[in-house]
């Protein structure tokens, strides 16, 4: 199963750096809405959406993102609010309560809170195909797969204590500590490089990266409890090794939307 992960992984690796340096703006805003789209296909499958629903609500999100795009349109400070209400209230509460996904009308609006602030934040982020823009948002992304990969590390060589035993038996709290400690050393080595253009001294940056290291590993447990609550192991198949689009940018979504609401609202 590793193997067949990094394998995968490899492979779309390289068409993801040439999306993010290369694509100019339409064409990223596509590329990064195609990521999106898909993951908020297969969230819509764990919503228990049925076709013709599902269909409605997939072209209908499609539009709504196309006209914010044609018409210019950013997230506002009434999103962005929505976004760290969401991510650093609501979803705690989600995680400790285990609350199942709602039906009708709130299953659609849970989808966009969860989705469309990420895609405005892959367009925010990088709005030009230049060298600091794709650094910049690189740099984001960076942070979520460093916490990833030192937390699937740290939990299998020091894991004791389960971090949610009823929901991602997996996960461990030797897991977070060792993402926090490889997280803060790359930040420190992302500020070193000046990927980052954030006017904040470095103990300012990695004060910052504490709390989006945490909504990072809650963004995973969110989707873990989804498929959980829908008796799924995956969100879907498309990614070999690695299950769906979903399963692989759980974190990224949420530290996405987080991070693009700070940057606004702190004026960074």
């Amino acid at each position: 199963m590793l193997k067949t992960r990094i394998l995968t992984a490899l492979a779309l690796l390289p068409l993801m750096l040439a999306a993010l340096f290369f694509f100019p703006a339409p064409i990223w805003a596509g590329f990064s809405w195609l990521i999106v789209g898909l993951a908020l296909w297969e969230y819509s499958r764990m919503a228990g959406m049925g076709r013709p629903q599902q269909a409605c609500y997939l072209v209908l999100s499609s539009l709504l993102a196309a006209v914010c795009w044609a018409m210019g349109w950013k997230a506002g400070p009434l999103l962005h609010g929505v976004v760290l209400a969401f991510w650093l209230a609501l979803m705690p509460c989600w995680l400790a309560r285990r609350w199942t996904i709602p039906g009708g009308a709130p299953a659609w609006l849970l989808g966009w809170v969860l989705m469309l602030p990420a895609w405005f934040a892959f367009l925010e982020w990088r709005p030009q195909p230049s060298r600091h823009d794709a650094l910049a948002l690189l740099a984001v992304m960076g942070l979520v797969w460093v916490a990833d990969i030192a937390a699937y590390f740290s939990g299998k060589a020091f894991g004791k204590r389960k971090l949610a035993p009823a929901i991602s038996p997996g996960k461990s709290w030797e897991g977070v500590y060792g993402a926090v400690i490889c997280v803060a050393v790359y930040v420190a080595l992302v500020d070193h490089f000046g990927w980052l253009d954030i006017k904040l001294p470095l103990w300012g940056l990695l004060l910052l990266a504490l709390p989006l290291t945490a909504v990072s590993v809650c963004g995973d447990l969110l989707e873990s409890w989804f498929k959980r609550a829908a008796g799924v192991k995956d969100s879907s198949r498309l990614l070999p090794g690695h299950g769906g689009v979903y399963d692989r940018i759980d974190s990224l979504i949420a530290v996405l939307a987080v991070s693009n609401a700070l940057r606004a609202l702190g004026g960074m």
